[in-house]
Order: structure tokens, then C-alpha cells, then sequence
């Protein structure tokens, strides 16, 4: 039976109010979690971006489910500080950490000043900076020159066994390309065929560890209603793809989206009222072969989704994935 996951999203709550909703997930019954390293939020509309390194510590420390994040190495976090962060939560928390490296999105990086690369330069840029993380969480001093640059460096406080690193990637071909380098794979969507394509590249390409898939879901009392929901907090989701990874503020990608466009909402977020139907939409995802399922509810009131988790979604869900 695949583990069943919460998504604590930074961008639309502040840390605080996160830190409650992630203790109330565990409570509700999920195994796990997961979150989010931004700077910024995808839209006005959400307006909250705390730091995650100093939340993860916190609810860690305050849940006793394992609890991973998706960060970007290489540009506005340096991958030696990314190393000595996962090597001090693993530390402190042995067996309850991961960490999925991607390339990151330049509504994120950009802020350093540099200039945003091309996509295979930030592939190459984040193939150097796993090899710079694990040297060190090894042990190792390192000095690189390279995408990414570093002096002698070496991370002095470090757990038993290094933390997973494993892959965020989006499509079959990044997936693939990641097979060689990372502990799993993190993805999102909710096309169980395009799903299916990125995980067989994976594998295809020698890929191991434990696959995992990000859902984003709007459960609410009418499916007008969780439309509506999406299409206020989550509208970045009708963006044309092949801008994403290159627009630099929130308003940005308000001017790309378009929330009337119901087809393409729908397509970037599983939408409905029943909450069995919506288990049984997430079943066929699981059934793709992925042994982790993170939900993302896109509204605000987590506190519904939360109940409607644990008394209705997360049962049945269970049940459909016996």
C-alpha cells in the first residue's frame, strides 16, 4: 500500500499557521509529508513564502512522520549550506528526512543577481552540485570549479547515513537524465498517462529508490465550488508550460494564467466534491506504480480538508489501493 502524503505549502501560509497544519495531518492519518524551498509565491492571490529550512526543524521536532522538501541547489542556495542543512536535519532526525534536488525556477533564483540559464545549464549546474553535496556529506573537503564554485569546504556535523537526495522532475526526459544521480523521484501531476511515461523513463533509464507523485486537489462541497477554489489560489496552473521555469515574479504568472479556462484548470488540479470518486481518480494515479502520493489541497481552508481527509478521502483511498 503506497504512504499517503501532505503537502505543507509556503506559499500560501505563513510558517506558523503551516506548523499547525502539518501536526494536523498526522493527526488526520497521513504517513508523510512533504514541502516546498520558495521565495516567492506562484500568485498574489497565495502571498506567503516562508523560509522552509527553518520550518522543516520545527515540525520535525513537533511530528514523528518522515518529512522531505524540494529545493533547487546551485544558484540562490549554494549546495554547500544545502548539504550542511540536510546533514543537521538528518542528524537530529534520523530516518525522517529527504531532500529532492531540481533545477529550480527563476521565480526563485533570480533574486541573486545572476543570469538565469539555459535548461541544460541547469542541469549541469545541479549534476555538480549533487556531486559537491554528497562529497561532502561524506565527509570529504572539496574544492570545485566548476557551474557551481566552492573553496575547501567540508560539513562538519553529519548524521550516521546521509539523507536520500532524491530527483524532482517533471517530465520523462529529465526523469530519465536524473536516473543516474538520485535516491528516488519526486513528480507531480494528475494525467496517470503522463505519469506512467515519466516513470518508465525513470526506470527505463536504471532508476531506483522510491518514486513519488505531488497531486494538487480541490475538495470542497460543490464541484463549482472546488473549481472556483482553483482557479483563485492555484490559477498558475493554466500558464503556458514553456514559460514556468522562466517568469520572475507572481504577477508574472497572474498575467500568463487564465482562471476561466476550465479545461486547463481541471488538467493541473484534480477537482471535485465526492471525496470517493476524488480517491478513486487518486487510485489510478497510485496504480502507475508509486509508492508515495503527496495531496495537495489548493484552497485555504485546510481545516475542512483536513476532516474530510480523515473521515472520508484517506479511508477510501486506502481501500481503493489495498
Amino acid at each position: 500500500m503506497p504512504r499517503l502524503g501532505f503537502h505543507a505549502s509556503h506559499e500560501q501560509f505563513a510558517p506558523s499557521r503551516l506548523l499547525t497544519l502539518v501536526r494536523q495531518a498526522e493527526a488526520a492519518g497521513f504517513d508523510v509529508a512533504m514541502s516546498s524551498d520558495h521565495f516567492a509565491p506562484w500568485g498574489l492571490a497565495q502571498g506567503q513564502s516562508g523560509f522552509s529550512w527553518g520550518w522543516l526543524g520545527a515540525a520535525l521536532a513537533t511530528t514523528s512522520f518522515p518529512i522531505g522538501v524540494v529545493t533547487a541547489p546551485g544558484q540562490r542556495m549554494h549546495p554547500a549550506i544545502v548539504a550542511q542543512a540536510t546533514a543537521t536535519l538528518e542528524e537530529m532526525f534520523p530516518g525522517r528526512f529527504w531532500a529532492a534536488l531540481g533545477s529550480g525556477e527563476a521565480v526563485n533564483e533570480h533574486i541573486t543577481g545572476d543570469v538565469w540559464p539555459s535548461k541544460p545549464e541547469r542541469e549541469q549546474r545541479l549534476r555538480e552540485s549533487v556531486e559537491v553535496m554528497r562529497a561532502l556529506l561524506a565527509g570529504e573537503r572539496v574544492d570545485h570549479d566548476g557551474a557551481v564554485r566552492v573553496h575547501d569546504a567540508r560539513v562538519w556535523t553529519r548524521p550516521a547515513e546521509p539523507p536520500p537526495l532524491r530527483a524532482a522532475a517533471v517530465g520523462p526526459a529529465t526523469a530519465a537524465w536524473a536516473a543516474g544521480w538520485a535516491d528516488g523521484l519526486v513528480t507531480v501531476g494528475r494525467d496517470a498517462r503522463a505519469l506512467a511515461e515519466v516513470l518508465a523513463a525513470w526506470r527505463h533509464a536504471g532508476g531506483t529508490g522510491p518514486v513519488a507523485v505531488q497531486v494538487h486537489v480541490s475538495l470542497a462541497g460543490t464541484d463549482d465550488e472546488a473549481l472556483g477554489i482553483a482557479a483563485e489560489q492555484w490559477r498558475q496552473a493554466t500558464a503556458p508550460g514553456d514559460v514556468m521555469w522562466d517568469l520572475e515574479q507572481p504577477e508574472d504568472f497572474d498575467a500568463a494564467a487564465n482562471p476561466g479556462d476550465e479545461d486547463a484548470l481541471r488538467a493541473g488540479v484534480l477537482v471535485g466534491s465526492d471525496a470517493r470518486a476524488m480517491a478513486e481518480s487518486l487510485a489510478e494515479i497510485v496504480g502507475v506504480g508509486f509508492d508515495e502520493v503527496y495531496l495537495h489541497h489548493v484552497g485555504l481552508d485546510q481545516d475542512r480538508f483536513l476532516e474530510r481527509a480523515r473521515d472520508e478521502l484517506l479511508p477510501a483511498l486506502r481501500e481503493a489501493t489495498a
